[in-house]
């Protein structure tokens, strides 16, 4: 799905008071569009967790976006930046 659609969605469903976090692989659409909350991941685009059959980094990714809806001190639009671990 195209990324300014999914933060314009993100958007919507906040104003509706569902709370939504954004993984985002533009992050020009993010900071263009500015949806209430998203993440950043620096992967390949098509690989927003990175790649396949990665299970700790796609669980890194997944609560690194979690933790964005968890942080009651965060003001929206929030921008975050997921910090890849070397390995």
């Amino acid at each position: 799905m195209c990324n300014q659609t999914v933060s314009l969605v993100a958007a919507e469903l906040e104003r509706r008071h569902i709370s939504t976090v954004v993984i985002q692989l533009l992050r020009e659409a993010a900071e263009r569009v500015r949806p209430p909350r998203a993440l950043w991941v620096p992967f390949k685009h098509g690989y927003p967790l990175d790649t396949p059959n990665d299970s700790p980094r796609q669980h890194a990714v997944i609560e690194a976006a979690l933790e964005l809806l968890e942080n009651r001190s965060l003001t929206p639009p929030t921008l975050a930046v997921f910090q890849v671990s070397s390995r």
